[in-house]
């Protein structure tokens, strides 16, 4: 068993595709399959070598590694020996419309209320026509032409499929300017690299129909890859996912402290009958099924990503961030801070709201509350003891309980409604400022 995960470097990773590296990285891992990375960079001009590197990365951060590597663009030479192959067979042939006139006969079968397909005339063209054209210094595009049957196959998520290739246009796959196109470089990848199962998005049926097709055109025989389409995102809400989420970039999530666990946790489970689970990789491979996919588009849902983030960095001791964290922030911040915070970078905040120097805003009627407060604050050291101490004298002096004991001192302090436990925030905070912030609560 080989799979392949084959991202395009046009652009940063995103949690579309990252969804794919997912899943084609766990079922060759489930299976004791290898799994290929494949850069499709055929695209000259879009292709860039900084996006390489960015999938490179990212797949590293989420723990895949890849037993075969390739790029698309070393591959040229192979590329043309199948084109020769397939125009020798019929299957490639020249077209030297322009790009308006294919926009005319679109509008014009859209007007004559038939499918805007193309309709095949440079098949029709004689050897004299194709001679004139050349010699007028047209250059061709080149497409295959379908055999327009139905190609059915049996999906591992979707079931039954059907492609009726009468309905679909005969699929442009070299430029005029000599671009091999994704269709037939991939088809030729997969089968020189003997690659047997891909698991891709929904969006690719139709897709599968023609590379089915394309396959069976080269080899002369049935094909033998067996296909996996993973249902569409929708956003939350079961609207059609918009393009800003669908296109967050892993370097994104990364920078804004998203763990990796948490992010291949959620999209293992994404689409399935299963509840996410915040579990290693070998623990996501080991009961990764296809068969659990609902036919169903799937619901992404960044909120209950972010739960899964929190839970993961509150189970993360202070050795597993530190290297990620500024160097001035101490083990003894990080375990006080650690329960409250949904993303490593919020790490940063809570230390400088302790720090820096800063203005709180209470309500007029508290400012008495918090002259008896800093009156009657204990004095250093101070310890986790110290809060307990501090509010039981508190509430005895003011007859205050509850909220009305503690938010008051919470707002003076932090100027947050809600935080990290302030027996742990207090002596962080040390004496010094709180007696400054009491002071500048109660005169303002």
């Amino acid at each position: 068993m080989k799979l392949r995960f084959a991202p395009s470097p046009t652009g940063l990773m995103h949690v579309g595709n990252a969804r794919l590296a997912v899943a084609n990285a766990l079922y060759a891992r489930r299976h004791g399959g290898k799994f290929m990375l494949r850069i499709d960079d055929t695209d000259v001009e879009r292709s860039k070598e900084e996006y390489v590197r960015e999938i490179h990365k990212a797949l590293e951060w989420f723990g895949f590694s890849w037993d075969e590597y390739m790029k698309q663009s070393d591959r040229m030479d192979r590329y043309n020996m199948a084109i020769e192959r397939l125009k020798e067979s019929g299957h490639l042939y020249p077209c030297f419309e322009t790009k308006e006139e294919l926009d005319f006969k679109r509008e014009l079968r859209r007007r004559q209320n038939k499918p805007p397909i193309y309709d095949r005339a440079m098949l029709r063209l004689t050897p004299e026509q194709r001679a004139s054209a050349e010699a007028n210094d047209k250059v061709p595009h080149w497409r295959f032409k379908l055999s327009g049957r139905e190609v059915k196959w049996d999906d591992l998520v979707m079931g039954q499929c059907r492609v009726k290739l009468t309905s679909i246009s005969d699929p442009i796959m070299i430029k005029a300017d000599g671009t091999v196109l994704y269709t037939l470089a991939s088809v030729v990848d997969d089968l020189e690299t003997d690659i047997t199962h891909i698991i891709r998005g929904e969006d690719h049926v139709t897709n599968t129909g023609v590379q089915i097709d394309l396959i069976e055109a080269l080899t002369g025989k049935p094909n033998k890859i067996r296909f996996a389409h993973l249902p569409l995102l929708m956003d939350a809400d079961g609207g059609k996912l918009s393009k800003r989420l669908g296109s967050v970039s892993l370097k994104e999530l990364r920078e804004d402290g998203l763990e990796a666990k948490a992010i291949v946790s959620y999209l293992a489970r994404l689409g399935t009958s299963r509840d996410p689970q915040l579990l290693s990789v070998d623990e996501l491979a080991q009961d990764y099924d296809l068969s659990t996919y609902s036919k169903s588009p799937a619901r992404f849902d960044i909120q209950q990503m972010l739960m899964l983030n929190k839970k993961c960095l509150h189970g993360m001791e202070f050795a597993e961030v530190k290297d990620r964290l500024p160097s001035y922030i101490t083990e003894e911040f990080w375990n006080v801070v650690r329960p409250n915070i949904d993303l490593l970078s919020e790490a940063r905040y809570w230390w400088d709201l302790i720090h820096e120097d800063m203005i709180p805003e209470v309500a007029e009627e508290d400012k008495d509350y918090l002259q008896q407060a800093l009156d009657c604050l204990p004095e250093d050291p101070w310890s986790e003891e110290t809060w307990g101490e501090w509010t039981a004298k508190l509430k005895d002096i003011s007859g205050r309980k509850g909220k009305s004991l503690f938010h008051p001192l919470r707002i003076a302090l932090t100027r947050e409604e809600k935080g990290p436990e302030m027996k742990g925030m207090l002596p962080l905070i040390g004496r010094e400022r709180v007696v400054r912030r009491l002071q500048e609560a109660v005169s303002r």
